[in-house]
């Protein structure tokens, strides 16, 4: 789910996987509800919700729909906190610490285009295991084991 047009990125890597990619999008609150409708009826086998301002706003809501329509669910980590099923994305004081370096060394007078872009490189795994237990999935060990977070 979109507030916004799918990335590129996410349609390589559903191509690369051979799993179709549905996008529905939401502006507006009543969206959401017409876009899990439109799962409903298009038998999607789960929801990934892509992080925006918008979506993020209404995590709870997304959440509860996508427990609701028994989907397995992934977004941010916030999703995952809200209760979706899996949360996967950079982590903020890692990124906050590089940031800080940046600014540090605009202080002491380097031009901005000579600062390198960086990609984050610490990324956090947050698994709901009360809403995969609702939704009657297991997580497997393995993948509990590599989480940052478990939710229970």
């Amino acid at each position: 789910m979109t507030g916004r047009g799918t990335d590129l990125a996410s349609q390589t890597s559903a191509g690369s996987l051979r799993i179709e990619l549905h996008q529905f999008e939401a502006r507006r609150r009543d969206g959401i509800e017409s876009a899990f409708l439109a799962m409903g009826k298009g038998r999607i086998d789960a929801v990934v919700i892509q992080e925006d301002a918008f979506l993020t706003a209404n995590n709870p809501a997304i959440a509860d729909l996508a427990r609701e329509k028994r989907l397995p669910s992934a977004g941010s980590k916030r999703f995952a906190e809200a209760g979706g099923q899996i949360g996967y994305g950079p982590n903020g004081p890692d990124m906050a610490r590089r940031a800080a370096y940046f600014v540090d060394r605009l202080l002491k007078g380097a031009r901005p285009g000579d600062l390198p872009v960086e990609r984050p490189t610490k990324f956090d795994l947050i698994i709901n295991r009360r809403t995969a237990k609702a939704l009657g999935l297991t997580i497997p060990p393995s993948l509990v084991l590599r989480a940052d977070q478990v939710i229970e």
